[in-house]
């Protein structure tokens, strides 16, 4: 069971049970406040495919139940010693080498449903209030409380925390007016499936043969990425490549696998042979939006979190993780704040976070013109340039001891000043998934 603090008596209502919702949840409840969770999903199945959280979330996700969650979690993570690189015609560039596991700040790479439940079940098992098939029609705000209207009831609490993704109606109130997402011209077909094919196939079986692996390759405009887990007994690839189809309205497309080929034609004949094994695979359409102006309404007690306030490109390899952080660091801000500064700790939360998440955003963008635009000669005299950034400033950084740092000196700034840096926009458009 989790340690809880002594009891703030913030009741908190979040909206959303993805990753930065239940990490949300869980943290407020660690750090003493009474939580509301409410989902529009009547039932949570373990959806998607694999999913990526960095130390600095693993460290997070370390502290729950006294490390038994993330003794469920490892075992279907990723266990590869390298990752890979070969050009798009099947020459080898470079191998880029794993950091061993740390228990006090594992990463953790697999499947998005089934690290989803684990954690899911593990918000449940500690007696969270979590009600699912409540869709929320509005948020609602007004001096001293804050509140959502679902299912003929309205819910008030102390603060609200919008985490239901990029069309969270929180970002209406927030703004205070609809922002719609924009195409990016980029698309990435993904799939999950069991390696047994693979195995089979005398051009694959080395991916899957000798347990996890990891390998990319990369062209023009395009990269591929493969994976197989759990002692190589699943297979994940998701190739990333120009698409200037209008946007849809939905997560996620079914994917042609004869479209998919089409992206990849010439390239090298592993890659192709992966994908003509693939039974089927998703269309995911790429989008961005512009970073908003701020995360937090006027009145200071209805903010965002995860992909609701800042949408990733998956080549950041940080969006779960940073979400995670989002609930972390909002559960310690209201919990030093106290119940008679719930806006002041909520604004307190954005600045803390704002600068860090949009920094984290910028390497995904990085990354992904790194491989896209690769001058392969280049590469090839120093391999260290398509290789991932792992940088202390993103991993090392324990997001919940540096709110406990800084909180203090934030407030006072906030309580001091009309506006903060944090609700100042930056001219700079970010890719999210959709």
């Amino acid at each position: 069971m989790e340690q809880r603090a002594t009891p703030t008596g913030i009741k908190v209502i979040i909206v959303g049970a993805g990753f930065a919702g239940l990490t949300a949840a869980i943290e407020c409840y660690r750090k003493g406040h009474d939580v509301v969770l409410l989902e529009s999903f009547p039932v949570l199945k373990p959806l998607g495919d694999i999913i990526s959280f960095g130390p600095n979330a693993g460290r997070i996700v370390a502290r729950w139940g006294n490390g038994s969650v993330v003794e469920q979690i490892y075992p279907i993570s990723i266990k590869n010693k390298e990752l890979k690189f070969f050009k798009y015609d099947g020459d080898f560039i470079t191998a880029q080498q794993v950091p061993p596991q740390n228990p006090v700040t594992p990463f953790l790479n697999g499947h998005r449903g089934e690290i989803h439940e684990i954690v899911f079940n593990h918000a449940q098992k500690i007696g969270i209030d979590i009600r699912l098939g409540c869709r929320v029609l509005e948020y609602l705000e007004e001096e001293g409380r804050a509140g959502v209207r679902v299912n003929g009831e309205t819910i008030w609490g102390d603060v609200v925390i919008g985490s239901d993704g990029v069309r969270s109606k929180a970002r209406e109130l927030v703004l205070g007016y609809t922002d719609k997402p924009k195409s990016s011209g980029y698309a990435i077909y993904r799939a999950w499936f069991d390696s047994e094919p693979l195995l089979k196939d005398p051009l694959t079986k080395h991916l899957v043969e000798n347990g996890d692996t990891h390998t990319g390759w990369l062209g023009p405009e395009v990269h591929f990425l493969a994976a197989s887990l759990k002692g190589g007994k699943d297979f994940s690839w998701v190739v990333t490549h120009k698409d200037e189809a209008d946007i849809e309205e939905s997560w996620s497309l079914p994917g042609k696998i004869e479209d998919a080929l089409k992206v990849i034609d010439g390239w090298d004949p592993v890659v192709r042979r992966i994908v003509e094994l693939t039974p089927e695979c998703v269309d995911w359409k790429l989008v961005y939006r512009d970073p908003l102006p701020t995360w937090v309404s006027k009145g200071g007690r209805t903010c965002l979190a995860g992909d609701a306030a800042h949408p990733f490109l998956p080549t950041s390899i940080q969006g779960a993780s940073q979400a995670m952080e989002d609930g972390c660091v909002l559960a310690a801000c209201l919990q030093i704040g106290g119940k008679d500064n719930v806006p002041t700790a909520v604004r307190a939360y954005e600045k803390i976070r704002y600068g860090r998440c949009r920094r984290a955003q910028l390497l995904g963008e990085e990354t992904r013109d790194m491989w896209h635009k690769a001058d392969f000669d280049k590469v090839k005299e120093d391999p260290e340039k398509i290789k991932l950034k792992r940088e202390d400033w993103l991993f090392l950084h324990d997001c919940e001891a540096n709110t406990y740092e800084v909180y203090d000196d934030v407030a006072k700034e906030l309580n001091g000043q009309v506006t903060s840096d944090a609700e100042q926009p930056i001219p700079r458009q970010t890719a999210v998934s959709a």
